[in-house]
């Protein structure tokens, strides 16, 4: 499981939201220091690789990466090891692995205590740089999707503008399929934290 993109998505449900009561409910400026898509996109991805990689020295400091890769190996062998089981219906093996099953219930919770511990770190810097910083240097929308990006149905979790927005003189959207500001971060930090964290070796990926 990649832990880092929980822990993206759950940063993302704050950052959608303007909780400083801006005058349109979004973040960004009517009026931003940096103008023009172009230049909103590339700098925003800056945001996202910088603060991915103040996201990597936390870990690399806080998490014991020796210890988290052996508690992940254990359990991924220990699930491996259940499902062969429970596919072949061999009661004796079962029997077997539920002795260990607390054990492994104590791995996988220290586990996810290590991989929560640096968000515990980051997450405030990350929401003090986004409310306070990023709404002042960058418009409500900074890109544009070929396509909606609004999978998830309801408007809880809306990446792209939609054309009812669009078509909204009062709206902050100005253009259909319009990311928002968040939305572009987001997705930018999703690109580039499995690079970071391969390039600084706090990857979770155990192959």
């Amino acid at each position: 499981m990649d832990f880092n993109f929980i822990f993206l998505f759950l940063d993302s449900i704050f950052l959608q939201f303007d909780f400083l009561g801006g005058a349109h409910g979004a973040l960004g400026s009517d009026d931003p220091i940096v103008k023009g898509l172009i230049a909103s996109m590339f700098a925003v991805s800056a945001f996202g690789i910088v603060l991915n990689l103040f996201n990597a020295a936390v870990r690399r400091k806080m998490v014991d990466q020796t210890k988290l890769k052996r508690i992940m190996k254990e359990t991924r062998a220990f699930q491996k090891e259940r499902m062969a089981a429970m596919r072949a219906k061999d009661q004796a093996k079962m029997s077997e692995l539920n002795k260990k099953s607390a054990y492994m219930n104590k791995m996988s919770m220290e586990m996810m205590q290590m991989n929560m511990r640096p968000m515990m770190i980051t997450f405030v810097p990350l929401i003090l740089i986004f409310y306070l910083v990023l709404p002042q240097l960058f418009s409500y929308t900074v890109a544009i999707s070929p396509i909606p990006l609004n999978v998830i149905p309801g408007d809880f979790f809306q990446l792209t503008c939609t054309a009812a927005q669009a078509a909204d003189p009062e709206h902050v959207c100005q253009e259909e399929n319009a990311l928002f500001l968040w939305a572009w971060y987001f997705l930018s930090s999703i690109a580039f934290s499995g690079i970071i964290m391969k390039l600084t070796k706090t990857s979770m990926d155990l192959s």
